[in-house]
């Protein structure tokens, strides 16, 4: 991605919305049907709670897409977080049925019940320079380590699902010590933050913040020089990680367990391109990685004809 991003070709727009889908079956065929008329690839997902995805394609096909998307049950505002690729960043186009948008592990929870407040990028660092507040990463562990806020907590996760016991346990904690939480959180898009913020005011917290519109939307604004943001932030697409202005970041990602990898992460004796890395090498087996390797083989020769092979990424989305 170059810094004059109106010049490339393919509209990246990851979008959510928590609304009330009395049946989301029903709602599937047309929106299937909407993007593939319209050429545009991604997934979204559909839950009795909303919408969630990312999508790309042309500005048209997006545009018809959205304008789609529009008309179902409470999504008539909803929020789009668009960007620019010089390739599309996905290979098939899906709608999925879930129990959950963003899989949190508690379905009974409802953010259109009350959310924290939300704090737009220019005024986030005011918010967490100050010593009172408890900031929360709300990401998982592979996403954090690519990069985060300066003085965030990580709760180590390795799932979403792991968060309400970790939140607990440190809410406890921080009440034994005396101290009343006044807690903000952040997460990539915003839509993890809507459910965390409303589970902690379910849990009977009265002060509690989020980045709206989350890191996308303050890298995009926050200028790199007031920034308080260290290092990439990992994205579920093709790109991988972005960096300040949404810029393509560096990081390219393992293909047995879909997490980001730097420079010096490739020079680990264990990576080897599309078969395995240092992070999974113990959590898969020979015959995991021999069936990796032939995926990996048959994508280098469809490359070699000049064709797009899909199967590795759609394997690796199953096993990770």
């Amino acid at each position: 991605m170059t810094d004059d991003k109106t010049n490339l070709p393919i509209r990246i727009a990851a979008l959510y919305q928590f609304a009330r889908f009395d049946d989301p079956a029903a709602i599937k065929p047309d929106l299937l049907g909407a993007m593939e008329k319209a050429g545009v690839r991604g997934t979204l997902l559909l839950a009795r709670e909303g919408i969630n995805g990312t999508i790309a394609g042309s500005d048209e096909g997006i545009e018809a897409v959205l304008d789609h998307v529009r008309t179902l049950p409470g999504c008539a505002e909803i929020e789009v977080k668009e960007s620019r690729a010089a390739a599309m960043p996905f290979h098939r186009t899906k709608v999925r049925l879930k129990k959950e948008i963003v899989t949190m592990g508690q379905p009974d929870l409802d953010p259109l019940a009350g959310v924290g407040t939300y704090v737009a990028p220019d005024d986030w660092n005011t918010l967490i320079s100050n010593p009172e507040t408890i900031l929360i990463d709300t990401r998982n562990d592979y996403e954090v380590q690519i990069g985060t806020f300066k003085g965030a907590i990580d709760p180590e996760t390795k799932s979403f699902r792991e968060f309400p016991e970790w939140f607990r346990a440190k809410r406890a904690e921080i009440e034994a010590q005396g101290g009343s939480p006044k807690i903000a959180m952040f997460c990539t898009g915003g839509i993890r933050c809507e459910k965390s913020t409303a589970f902690a005011r379910a849990e009977g917290v009265k002060e509690v913040y989020h980045l709206k519109g989350g890191i996308l939307n303050y890298l995009e604004h926050v200028p790199e020089d007031e920034s308080l943001w260290h290092g990439e932030c990992f994205v579920f697409d093709e790109r991988v990680s972005v960096g300040h202005g949404l810029r393509l970041g560096d990081h390219t990602l393992c293909r047995a367990c879909r997490r980001p990898l730097s420079a010096e992460d490739m020079g680990h004796e264990h990576y080897e391109e599309g078969i395995s890395c240092h992070r999974c090498w113990d959590e898969r087996t020979d015959e995991q990685r021999a069936r990796y390797a032939e995926r990996q083989r048959q994508e280098m020769l469809a490359e070699a004809r000049g064709l797009e092979h899909v199967g590795r990424r759609e394997e690796a989305d199953t096993d990770g």
